[in-house]
């Protein structure tokens, strides 16, 4: 079987290095395709944080409706075209990681058998970008799938990078897949380059408390959190302290900083 895949690209990137190896999962002709609705992805992801969004087109790698915040926070005069654009914005020790982290992705989803419902899964990882400050400063970097063909094989899908420097400066080097639109799906992955350490060993938590994390994080009220969840106020505030204590955070920003470090979300 030929391997390859992004036979199109306009400008070739690092990622298809990756990508090429996955025929069974990306799709490679190009279709004319419609935007998707933006206000309903964005509310299955947080952004605590300066964020923003594009599309890329996945049979040519270009990119499109972008989020006008993506030039002031990349100090950028104009929209990229091209997904190389924004990979040339990565710090350049990051990249091993981020091609690591997409190939991590492509391995699980096989392993899990998600080709048809990769529309309910989200993909996200952290690494460093260059800002418009001219230093680099860790993002948060969160993908949705948004359009598959007949197959199942992936279209297009919208990006999301918001800026967490504020909150911690430190990458867990960890691949997160999780369940949007109702699906509790989880998969947590560990990168490590150099096999001699040890990453640290974060706080276990149940899948019901990575639920109760995640709806912190987006700013969610108790009172909210319990109608997603369908439980009580009183059982979710419970949680939410059994989930400080665990933490040993004393406060909601507190357990935000240590979840990203820990790789929860």
């Amino acid at each position: 079987m030929d391997k390859k895949f992004i036979t199109q690209a306009k400008k070739p990137h690092l990622l298809t290095r990756v990508w090429n190896n996955y025929p069974e999962l990306l799709q490679n002709e190009n279709t004319m395709l419609s935007v998707p609705s933006i206000e309903r992805i964005i509310g299955e992801v947080f952004a605590p944080g300066r964020f923003y969004h594009y599309i890329i087109n996945f049979a040519d790698s270009t990119i499109y409706n972008h989020h006008e915040d993506l030039l002031k926070i990349h100090g950028l005069n104009k929209y990229p075209v091209h997904l190389k654009e924004i990979i040339d914005l990565i710090h350049p020790d990051d990249l091993e990681f981020v091609m690591e982290a997409e190939r991590m992705c492509m391995a699980k989803m096989i392993e899990i058998n998600a080709s048809n419902r990769l529309s309910e899964l989200k993909f996200s990882y952290c690494f460093r970008m260059r800002t418009f400050k001219g230093n680099y400063e860790l993002f948060h970097h969160q993908s949705l799938h948004t359009y598959r063909d007949e197959s199942g094989r992936i279209l297009q899908a919208i990006n999301i990078h918001t800026n967490i420097e504020h909150i911690t400066h430190q990458n867990s080097y960890t691949v997160l897949i999780s369940g949007i639109n109702g699906r509790e799906d989880f998969h947590q992955m560990q990168w490590q380059k150099d096999d001699n350490i040890t990453a640290p060993i974060p706080v276990h938590f149940t899948k019901r408390e990575v639920e109760i994390i995640t709806y912190i994080a987006k700013g969610y009220s108790a009172g909210k959190i319990s109608e997603r969840l369908n439980i009580s106020e009183e059982t979710v505030r419970t949680h939410r302290k059994n989930i400080l204590r665990k933490a040993n955070c004393k406060n909601c920003s507190e357990l935000i900083k240590m979840a990203f470090e820990w790789g929860y979300l």
